[in-house]
């Protein structure tokens, strides 16, 4: 599998030393927020399957507040990477009115797929509603959409694979970002 990867972007370590001072921010945004309402519920953070697990499962045990986690299925794709129409494969299983909900993402490309959620979601009433992407393409939006936390920009126009990421559902157990060999035609 390594050797179909033209170049790792971003490494394992740059990855952990990058999610750890997301959790860190995370945290202390949220444990500041706290103060407001002493009766309210934990943070409620939100993974977007499959790309964002790695991602989610690291970033939750570097935040140390009280939290729980519940888990969206979305799919934006019609042949494995072409965008498509977004629809919802698996809901919340819990209830997220006046609840902070922390919404993680693999990566944040043209806002479709984000706008779509974020849409639904604010429609039920959570008392707060952000977002955590590991990595953003803001050059290729088609819908702005709002992103609070970004671990990595992407400043070229990439099609990257590893820790979430796939290419035809591979690739997502590596575990740094890379770019996929151009295939000869």
């Amino acid at each position: 599998m390594l050797n179909t990867i033209e170049r790792m972007i971003i490494s394992v370590d740059e990855i952990g030393q990058r999610v750890r001072e997301l959790g860190a921010q995370i945290s202390a945004d949220y444990r500041a927020g706290a103060g407001r309402d002493p009766h309210r519920r934990p943070l409620l953070v939100v993974g977007l399957l499959k790309g964002a697990m790695p991602f989610m499962a690291d970033l939750i045990r570097a935040m140390d507040i009280p939290l729980e986690y519940d888990f969206m299925a979305v799919s934006s794709y019609r042949n494995g990477t072409s965008p498509g129409e977004v629809r919802i494969l698996k809901d919340l299983d819990c209830a997220i009115g006046r609840r902070d909900l922390l919404i993680v993402e693999d990566i944040v490309d043209t806002g479709r797929t984000l706008h779509r959620i974020l849409k639904g979601l604010s429609a039920r009433e959570p008392a707060t509603l952000r977002v955590c992407t590991l990595l953003d393409k803001p050059h290729r939006r088609e819908v702005e959409v709002p992103v609070d936390y970004v671990g990595f920009v992407l400043p070229e126009n990439l099609f990257v694979v590893g820790y979430g990421l796939d290419y035809a559902e591979l690739y997502r157990n590596l575990p740094f970002i890379g770019v996929l060999k151009r295939r000869e035609a």
